[in-house]
């Protein structure tokens, strides 16, 4: 693939998720679409590291959805081990189509299944284990839960996307590095070459004891090297990356600094620790030399595996909006985890909070106090510059959204919000980075004119997007 083609596919990613607004220019006010961004040349030619275009359509998704479900569900467990009887695997009502209405209702692109988790039960029929719905009772033993899951993704436009845990603590072969090794990739190949496209191929770093009491020396580059091959437009998540990094944390929480560039060198492979890793990991390195947006991973219940215990505890509606707003609005992507119950269906509590959430949502991001509003966008320096908005009538703010044209890199490091209603400018705001997406919540005031104000950036940056929302 040559330079010109990539960025062809850039620029074609890019006019797909944007309205048909005019490039705008320095200083010229221009009227302002709902979710526009400017289209054309850059300012100066980026350096930097730009997302591939499977990355950028990745966090374009915004809201995955992960699936916890397996043996784990029967045995009212969070993490297996491997001596489970296959028999126990026996959902009465499964259905993944309930799962996929209910994901794409709340406005979820995405989901992701856990294939294998650590017991080693999969939930495919695989040739590389008896440890599998082959020798459950469910379907018969014909059942095929990833294309169960792979077909209701697709029937409700979600992409799918599979997790395979590394640690396996059924497999005999696990800690005999070659040989589990190459049962690894025998089950990723089984994976990615039975069920069509794959959009995410998800990994962790965990590492524990097999049944022969050994642990195992993961290949990863193997492993990667076999989903490029396999599945080039996958993206591919680990605490590593290549593509995608974990926010190092199951809170929900991605960091208030949070670049999409990180350096390769402080987690080389998944599965590391230390505060240095932590940091780099919650909020990228401004000086990084490789692309690895964030993803955010957290449950709507306290386990990630469905227990009846937890029914009465699964987030509220508006615990989900605030989890969008520490996720999303912080440059990241939310992976939200959703486990079925021991029917195979998402609880009654579970699809009563997502469909809270989606209302809140759409309520708050309705109507758009900006759009047919003025923008001027100034340069002020090489690594500065000044927006100014005005509304097309003085209205009570109570939310911001700021974006970068993340096509083109991240360049904001720092910047100020002000506004006016006529009188003199109001710090309103001030933050680090913006990246994709940049939700600020502030004390609800009125204003008819707003100043975005670039102090640092790490080369001359783009226009900057605002939107302005009421806080209720």
């Amino acid at each position: 693939m040559t330079i010109d083609r990539r960025e062809f596919l850039r620029a074609a990613a890019i006019g797909a998720a944007l309205t048909g607004v005019p490039g705008l220019r320095a200083a010229a006010p221009q009227r302002l679409a709902p979710i526009a961004w400017p289209r054309g040349a850059a300012a100066s030619q980026p350096t930097r590291p730009r997302p591939t275009p499977s990355q950028l359509a990745w966090q374009q998704d915004e809201l995955a959805m992960f699936i916890h479900f397996g043996m784990n569900t029967f045995t009212d467990r969070e993490w297996g081990d491997g001596t489970e009887d296959p028999r126990t695997f026996a959902p009465t009502a499964l259905d993944a189509r309930q799962w996929a209405r209910t994901a794409r209702a709340a406005g979820f692109k995405a989901m992701v299944l856990t294939a294998k988790h650590h017991d080693g039960f999969c939930l495919w029929p695989t040739a590389t284990t008896r440890h599998s719905v082959a020798s459950s009772p469910w379907r018969g033993g014909q059942g095929d839960l990833v294309r169960e899951f792979v077909d209701a993704c697709r029937a409700e436009g979600l992409k799918p996307g599979l997790y395979l845990s590394p640690w396996d603590r059924n497999h005999p072969a696990y800690g005999d590095t070659p040989r589990y090794n190459d049962v690894y990739e025998a089950q990723l190949t089984e994976l990615l070459t039975r069920y069509g496209a794959i959009h995410e191929v998800w990994f962790d770093g965990a590492n524990g004891e097999g049944p022969n009491g050994r642990r195992q020396v993961y290949d990863w580059p193997r492993t990667w090297g076999l989903v490029r091959r396999l599945q080039p437009d996958a993206v591919m998540f680990s605490d590593a990356g290549p593509d995608v990094r974990w926010i190092g944390n199951e809170r929900g929480v991605a960091g208030t600094t949070n670049w999409s560039t990180v350096d390769p060198a402080i987690v080389p492979v998944p599965g590391l620790s230390g505060d240095e890793v932590m940091r780099s990991l919650t909020s990228g390195d401004r000086d990084g030399t490789v692309w690895r947006p964030g993803e955010t991973d957290v449950s709507i219940r306290p386990g990630w595996f469905h227990h009846p215990a937890e029914d009465a505890k699964v987030r509220s509606a508006d615990d989900l909006v605030d989890l969008y707003f520490t996720s999303v609005g912080r440059n990241s992507k939310l992976l939200l985890n959703v486990p079925p119950d021991r029917r195979g269906l998402l609880h009654e509590a579970d699809v009563a909070s997502l469909q809270g959430m989606r209302a809140k949502l759409d309520a708050l991001f309705a109507r758009d106090l900006a759009a047919g509003g003025s923008a001027a966008w100034r340069p002020t320096g090489a690594r500065s510059a000044v927006l100014t908005l005005e509304l097309p009538e003085a209205a009570t703010v109570g939310v911001l959204d700021l974006r970068e044209p993340i096509a083109l890199g991240q360049r904001v490091a720092r910047y100020v919000v002000d506004a006016s209603d006529g009188g003199a400018w109001r710090r309103v705001a001030q933050g680090t980075t913006i990246g994709y997406r940049r939700l600020e919540r502030i004390a609800p005031v009125r204003m008819r004119r707003l100043r975005v104000t670039i102090t640092d950036a790490v080369e001359p940056p783009e226009f900057v997007r605002l939107g302005c929302f009421s806080a209720s």
